[in-house]
């Protein structure tokens, strides 16, 4: 997974990057939506609009509406952030399993003293929806949540997969992590970064889930397997 950058397009897309002409509004107030979200400390107009590729006019009319639907808010200082009904809005993702599996990976991330994430299975791609840096260490590998990459790289694509049925021309990896309940992987997002996964089993329609650890160092990795699978299995029970 990659350090954390400045703000990025869920979908990979550059912030200048054109949509269809029918999607064009929506897609820009979503990437603005976004940008706020990223920034809990506050964003400017300029800073969305530059953000969005668009003039400062059309990212004030794009931020005025997100703040009449309460979806973000605008201070005393003239800087944007999250509101309540954003909250709201993420709680009902999946039941509010992100909220509901923060205390498990927070007690994982200050055991191990290492980054830890739960990521779900979106189509092709893994999506982080937690990500959790420990407490009392002052440098760590992190990346945002909402970072997306493809099924077939990392532990945690991986793990993900090996939570579905077997598909056709699968890598070995996928049938071993299947079998064992966990993965190792190394530089396959990040370059030098060791990757361990072990998938959370829940119950049908959730979508295939997992606990992800990053570090750049190998003993981490393997120290922590035992309880990353612990904390697996305390989700499995809390989330069904």
């Amino acid at each position: 997974m990659s350090p954390v950058k400045g703000p990025a397009t869920s979908s990979g897309r550059k912030p200048t990057d054109r949509p269809a002409a029918g999607s064009q509004t929506l897609a820009r107030g979503l990437s603005a939506l976004q940008a706020v979200s990223s920034a809990p400390a506050g964003i400017t107009v300029a800073d969305v609009a530059n953000h969005i590729g668009v003039h400062r006019t059309i990212a004030y009319r794009l931020l005025s509406t997100l703040t009449q639907a309460r979806f973000i808010t605008k201070g005393e200082d003239g800087r944007y952030r999250p509101a309540a009904a954003l909250a709201v809005l993420g709680a009902s993702f999946d039941n509010n399993v992100r909220h509901l599996a923060l205390p498990t990976l927070r007690l994982l991330a200050d055991e191990l003293g290492t980054t830890v994430s739960l990521l779900v299975a979106e189509g092709d791609q893994q999506v982080a929806i937690a990500v959790i840096v420990p407490t009392l260490v002052f440098y760590q590998l992190s990346f945002h949540e909402g970072s997306r990459h493809p099924l077939e790289r990392g532990a945690a694509g991986i793990a993900l997969l090996a939570s579905m049925p077997p598909r056709p021309g699968e890598r070995e990896l996928v049938g071993l992590a299947r079998d064992q309940g966990w993965v190792i992987t190394h530089g396959e997002i990040e370059p030098d970064t060791y990757g361990l996964a072990v998938p959370v089993r829940r119950r049908p329609p959730s979508p295939p889930t997992c606990i992800n650890l990053i570090s750049h160092r190998e003993d981490v990795v393997l120290t922590g397997r035992d309880a990353v699978m612990r904390a697996a299995r305390q989700l499995s029970e809390i989330l069904g």
